[in-house]
């Protein structure tokens, strides 16, 4: 087991976070930073480049997910990212995905969980609750599968569609005519195997756009 880890732990929930400090402690883990804010544990993790940094979503002033993409496009690569929630939502598993993180937890988990979770991360694999990979598996992956059989132009028609642009904005964006536009959203329901109702297309998107904007 390797507890020589330098772990920052992130949560504003001040009981939440004691309670997670003081497991790793009872476990043998001893170098653990804390933060109470997303800001905060940015400006820690560029600073003491901890082994893992173990963040919760819904941060002040920054969220775990933006912490996790300001490091990495400030090339930090010393650092492991795991997220810690309770949200099991498919658009955070996929916007997960997309961040290429090494664990996703849920705050209902023993910490059992997260400890073997620091462990085989430790070891050079990723770890995600199996929650996640079900959500994933189920949720997930089919859409995915379903978005990549669309054409280029239908791809980039539906990501303009999930940033919330109509039709004729569409097709100005593009410079095809709106009829045009409307020929591919036909095809898109089409592939997608989605109710032909008119909106049943921008229902989909908003509700898939993480993992649209991801592909």
């Amino acid at each position: 087991m390797t507890t020589n880890l330098k772990i920052l732990i992130a949560d504003d929930h001040p009981m939440l976070l004691k309670g997670l400090v003081e497991a790793f402690r009872d476990a043998g883990y001893s170098d653990l930073l804390e933060a109470t804010n997303g800001a905060q544990a940015l400006e820690k993790i560029v600073e003491t480049k901890p082994a893992i940094a173990i963040l919760d979503i819904e941060m002040p002033l920054l969220t775990g997910f933006e912490v996790i993409s300001k490091c990495k496009t400030l090339g930090l690569q010393e650092t492991k990212f795991v997220i810690i929630t309770s949200f099991k939502e498919k658009s955070f598993v996929a916007k997960a995905k997309k961040l290429n993180i090494s664990g996703y937890l849920l705050k209902d988990e023993p910490f059992s969980e997260i400890h073997k979770c620091v462990q085989t991360i430790a070891s050079g694999k990723n770890y995600f609750s199996k929650t996640f990979d079900q959500i994933f598996s189920a949720e997930v992956a089919p859409n995915i599968e379903k978005i990549k059989f669309l054409s280029p132009s239908e791809r980039t028609i539906i990501r303009l569609i999930a940033q919330g642009n109509s039709s004729r904005e569409i097709g100005d964006l593009l410079t095809i005519s709106f009829r045009t536009v409307q020929k591919h959203r036909a095809n898109i329901i089409a592939k997608l195997d989605l109710d032909s109702a008119s909106d049943s297309l921008s229902i989909w998107t908003k509700e898939h756009k993480e993992l649209i904007l991801s592909l």
